[in-house]
Order: C-alpha cells, then structure tokens, then sequence
C-alpha cells in the first residue's frame, strides 16, 4: 500500500526537538527525508543523554526514525555543490538554525529560489517577527513567552512549564501542517513557498482558552474558576487554576486508594451537568439531586471544592481503575493519571502503534512514540534512526545520481567527513 507522502522528498536541516519532530511526522508518512549532518558530531542530541555507551540517544533516536543520513560540510566547495544539488532535486527544505545561519551559509530564500522555484522552505524560529525575533529560545522559554507558564500551576505558587513538550514538539507539529498546506497549493500554482511555524506563536495556539478568559474577566469574575467558589478576588490577568478543567464542566484531579505511597495514585473526575445525578447516586449523596445548593450547575460553581472534596472521600477507597470502571459504567467523565511507566506497559497502545518498540544496531531494542495520526490507507512503519552519515553514498548514487568517480571524488575532498588527502609537495 503506497504511503500519503511517497514521491515528496525533504532536505531536512534540523537538529534537537522542534524540527525533527515535524520531519520525522513527514517521514512516518513515507516522505523521503534526508537529514543532513555535520561530519563527525552531526545532530547534537545524538550525544545528550546518552544511556549507552557508543550508541545514539534515545533523545536523537526517538525524534528521527523513518530517515536517511548525509554528512556534509557546507564549507567545503564540493559539499556545497552537492547541497544545491539536493536542494534542485527536493520538494522541502526544512531548517530550525538560530536566525541567519542558512543565510550565512549562502542559501537566501532568494538563492534558494533560484535553484529550484518549486521549493518550499519551512522553518522553526522562537519568535515570529518583532522585537524578538533575533533571540534563541528553548522549550521552557517558549512555554514561558507563549503563556503557558504564567497559566500553569496553583495560584499560591509560581508560575510552571509543563513536561508536555509543547514549545518544541507542539511547533513541529504546527511547521508540519504548514508544510502539506504549502505542499497542497503548489498542485494549482506550481510555486514554492516560505511557511514559518515560530515557538512562541505556537505555544499560544495551544493556550487559546486563556486567551478567552482573558478577554471574560472584564466582564467579571471567572465563575467556573475555584478561586470563585472560595472568594479569591481576581487579578487583571488570567490566573494559574491549578487542576480546573479550563471548560465549561468543572473538573479536578482527586486522591485514590494507594496515595500515600503511589505519587500517581489519582484520577481526573469532570462534574459533567448531564450526568450530575448519576454522580450524586455513585457518591452516595442522592440528596445533592433536589437540593437546591447543588441542583443546578450555577448552585453548584461557589461550592466546587466542597463538592470534590466529598467525591475524593468515595475515590480514596477505590483504586484509579477500580474508580474508572465504576464511572464509565454511568458515562461519567474521568481518567486515571496515567504514569510513564503504566503508559509504557499498556497493550492497546502496542496495538495502535502509539507506542513501538524499535531494533537498533548499537544499542538494541526501545520504546518510542509511533505516529499518532492514524490514516485508514496510509499505514506508518516505525524504522529506526539513521547512522551518523550511513546514506551518504547512497544518497549522492540515487538521488543525485553520481557515478562512481564523482562519489569518489567528493569523499576525497573530504566534504563528506574525514581528513582530505595530504597535499603532494
């Protein structure tokens, strides 16, 4: 069965997180992807954590599968004839360089055009432009710059980053669809394009609803917020509410049996209106149903921690699943909270390919996230990362279509790794 993007080839210039997190997405889903790699060291991350000794990083490992692997030196003039080659024959040139270096390497969008004006060139940056813009930025300063920190944790505490890798995977997941829309409308206009996916932009298309109770606190207080119920006053700026649900239906993360030993001892309960009775029956307080203190939804906003505080003393005896079981027997919203551990070991996301155990010839068997879109004709295969350089020759035979005295002649000039030739005297 063809894959959805076989025949679309990306130059892919990126290293650490951001990027390959959105070239790695194009390869699951079969597009050629030629990482381009520094002879040597190539990406850092394949040394940065390292578990195993001599082998790649799980960080490198788990953020490049389903790629081949070049090595190059962009200084180097015949390295660099060759990347103008690649760049002629690819539909993507994918980057996430600190502002400036593709420019400081001699390829301008405007250069870039004019080896081949079908390219779409994608890239990562921390900032979109204005007073930023030049800035380097990691993960938690995106979270922070897109207000996902100043919105995280509980509000007698200081703000937090999440351990969802929101800046860097959340933006390479946003340059990704960029890249197929832009990929879309070179089918009518026959052109390439410039798409920009900027960290922090990014980070804030995923806190929109903060955006909105930023815009609803003029006109008063946020009921659905437990600060209400227990008579906080709110500030001009959206506040950090803990464990709220952030919706319409007020929800908490509350104590199960085993806490005391088992940090992930927890499960998340929604009040969900439509189901409240059957919640009421569940935690044996069936006179909640007619009172009118907590009939009604409105009732029910300025005594929130009342009410999950009583669920908690019915969660406390059952275990996450236990209560689960329970629960989804009357569709009443919840989720234990799951560890890394649990998640690791979980049979259904086996079975899915949301978690894929992958070979390695240096460091043997791993886990690793698997596509997490899945298409109904377009199956994901999970092969291991490359090398550090294994498809070089590979790539300048098929893709460039190098005889063997070029290829030859490229590796003794040293531009794809290794000491050029000593100079006769």
């Amino acid at each position: 069965m063809s894959k959805a993007l076989d025949g679309v080839r990306i130059l892919d210039f990126t290293h650490v997180q951001s990027g390959p997190t959105c070239t790695q997405l194009l390869a699951w889903f079969g597009a050629d992807c030629i990482k381009v790699e520094r002879p040597g060291t190539g990406d850092v991350t394949r040394s940065q954590l390292r578990d195993v000794p001599g082998a790649d990083s799980l960080y490198f490992t788990m953020l490049n599968h389903n790629k081949r692997s070049i090595t190059l030196d962009a200084k180097n003039p015949q390295g660099k004839e060759v990347l103008e080659g690649l760049v002629k024959a690819c539909d993507v040139l994918v980057e996430n360089f600190g502002p400036g270096v593709l420019d400081r390497m001699g390829f301008t969008w405007e250069r870039l055009q004019e080896l081949n004006p079908r390219l779409i060139y994608a890239s990562v940056k921390g900032f979109g432009p204005g007073p930023y813009e030049d800035c380097k930025v990691y993960e938690n300063v995106a979270q922070c710059t897109g207000g996902a920190a100043s919105t995280t944790g509980f509000l007698d505490g200081p703000p937090l980053v999440t351990g969802a890798q929101i800046g860097d995977s959340g933006t390479g997941l946003h340059l990704a669809l960029g890249i197929v829309t832009a990929l879309f409308q070179r089918t009518t206009t026959g052109k390439g394009q410039r798409v920009l996916a900027s960290m922090q932009d990014g980070v804030l298309n995923l806190c929109r609803v903060k955006l909105r109770d930023q815009q609803r606190l003029k006109a008063g207080p946020l009921q659905e917020y437990s600060q209400y119920g227990q008579g906080i006053a709110f500030g001009e700026a959206t506040p950090r509410a803990g464990n709220d649900s952030g919706g319409g239906q007020p929800g908490w993360i509350i104590k199960c049996k085993g806490y005391e030993t088992d940090p992930n001892a927890y499960i998340y309960f929604i009040t969900q209106a439509p189901v409240w009775d059957k919640i009421c029956k569940v935690i044996g307080k069936e006179e909640w149903i007619t009172d009118p203190d907590f009939a009604k939804p409105d009732a029910r906003l300025p005594r929130l921690k009342l009410i999950f505080d009583t669920i908690e003393q019915w969660t406390m005896t059952k275990t996450k699943f236990e209560a689960m079981d329970i629960l989804n027997e009357f569709d009443i919203p919840c989720g234990p909270i799951l560890s890394m551990k649990e998640i690791a070991e979980e049979p259904s996301l086996r079975a899915t390919g949301t978690v894929v155990e992958v070979d390695h010839p240096k460091r043997g068997k791993y886990l690793s996230v698997g596509n997490p879109i899945k298409l109904s004709d377009s199956p994901t295969d999970v092969t291991r990362s490359p090398l550090l350089g294994e498809h070089t020759e590979e790539i300048l035979r098929d893709v460039l279509r190098y005889d063997d005295a070029k290829v030859a002649a490229i590796k003794a000039s040293g531009a794809t790794g290794g000491a050029k030739p000593a100079a006769a005297e």
